[in-house]
């Protein structure tokens, strides 16, 4: 339905650019047309409006602690779709800024990544300066489009650090364009629209990001400075803003019913549509739903494979983490009390049982998970089981 009711709202439009190219008009004048008649921001407004669909989709939650944190969630889209689609939609002076972070969450967003995206334009060429810091995992990748257009978010080109020549300091250059750069080159397409970056911690409280800055090169002095805000830019920019909250969450609001059919169970994640989604090439995923009693804990048992990195997470029902500010809510390769036998017992509960790895519910009853493991050699397939809380304290 929501690729149905997207390619309608296409056609719609490439049929009225149509009509107005047979009256000798623009596409810059019918942004500015749309623009002075407020029909842009009208539109963006009942965009809005249509994202709640996505709290009443099918198997969604109707209390009311779900449906508040359902529309925060719409709110925090809002937020994050303004900002990477009107302030930094600037392909010619790109900026690398957070859309997803610690109060702005999306998809299983992973609570020790430090994300960051900027704009990109697949015909142009740009160079990543950077020094690597102490995170303990760094990866770039680019994609096709971006969320605010509805087509998923196919990879165009993938490196990770180890990819990567660094000086003794750890600082490097990573040149992005279509046609090769030497090592240190991310690669692009025509359809290239988006730059993801993955910083990975183990321990937030110890390690410290990388430094990153963006620029466009091979271009003239004019040409690299930030744009003039033009109408067609506020025009597309307010669509894709628009379109990412009605759209991404109607998407999430999909899997998470379909992760009700393994309640409490975690099976591998389809990597395909993983990588439809913007997923790093090299996770394996296993998503679904949980849902426990105040009484009772879900056991999850794994011996970890030999890998560059693992976690384990909690989220609430529309896909978003828990808050791990100020809460337990996941574990990973670094933090977690792993067993004589290499293998690891997760808790998954209410109140601390008063044993190792602890994950904490904050005050849902239900929501969905993430187990990833990064560049693992096995997939092994955690195991999971439903107690009661008493019988892990007798």
């Amino acid at each position: 339905m929501r690729k149905i009711a997207i390619g309608l709202l296409a056609l719609f439009r490439r049929a009225s650019l149509f009509v107005w190219r047979l009256r000798g008009k623009t596409q810059d004048d019918v942004a500015a047309r749309r623009v002075v008649s407020g029909e842009s921001w009208n539109e963006f407004c009942d965009a809005l409006k249509a994202a709640g669909a996505a709290l009443s989709f099918p198997g969604a939650p109707r209390d009311p602690f779900s449906q508040a944190e359902g529309y925060r969630y719409l709110s925090r889209l809002a937020r994050a779709g303004l900002t990477a689609f009107i302030e930094h939609a600037d392909t010619n002076a790109p900026v690398l800024h957070r859309v997803v972070n610690e109060t702005t969450k999306l998809g299983a967003d992973n609570p020790d990544n430090y994300y960051q995206m900027a704009a990109l334009d697949g015909n142009h060429e740009y160079k990543i300066t950077g020094r690597r810091n102490t995170i303990a995992y760094l990866s770039f990748g680019t994609q096709s489009g971006n969320y605010g257009q509805g087509g998923g978010l196919p990879p165009t080109g993938h490196i990770e650090s180890d990819q990567i020549d660094m000086d003794e300091d750890g600082c490097f250059e990573l040149l992005l364009s279509r046609n090769p750069r030497g090592t240190n080159w991310l690669p692009m397409t025509s359809e290239t629209g988006t730059l993801v970056v993955r910083q990975t911690f183990l321990d937030r409280d110890t390690e410290t990001p990388a430094t990153l800055k963006i620029e466009r090169i091979n271009c003239s002095e004019d040409e690299c400075r930030p744009s003039p805000l033009t109408a067609r830019d506020l025009d597309e920019g307010l669509k894709n803003a628009g379109a990412l909250v009605a759209g991404a969450p109607l998407l999430f609001a999909k899997w998470a019913r379909d992760f009700k059919n393994h309640s409490n169970e975690l099976p591998m994640f389809d990597p395909q549509v993983s990588l439809a989604a913007g997923g790093d090439p090299n996770i394996t995923y296993y998503h679904s739903h949980w849902a426990i009693e105040h009484d009772e804990a879900l056991m999850i048992e794994v011996t970890p494979p030999e890998c560059e990195y693992w976690n384990f997470q909690l989220n609430n029902y529309w896909m978003e983490s828990l808050d791990y500010r100020h809460h337990r809510i996941h574990t990973n390769k670094h933090l977690a009390h792993l067993e004589d036998d290499s293998s690891v017992r997760l808790i998954v509960a209410h109140e601390n049982p008063g044993l190792p790895n602890w994950i904490e519910t904050v005050g849902h009853m239900y929501g969905t998970m993430c187990f990833r493991w990064v560049r693992a050699k096995e997939h092994p397939q955690p195991r999971t089981r439903l107690v009661k809380l008493s019988s892990l304290r007798n």
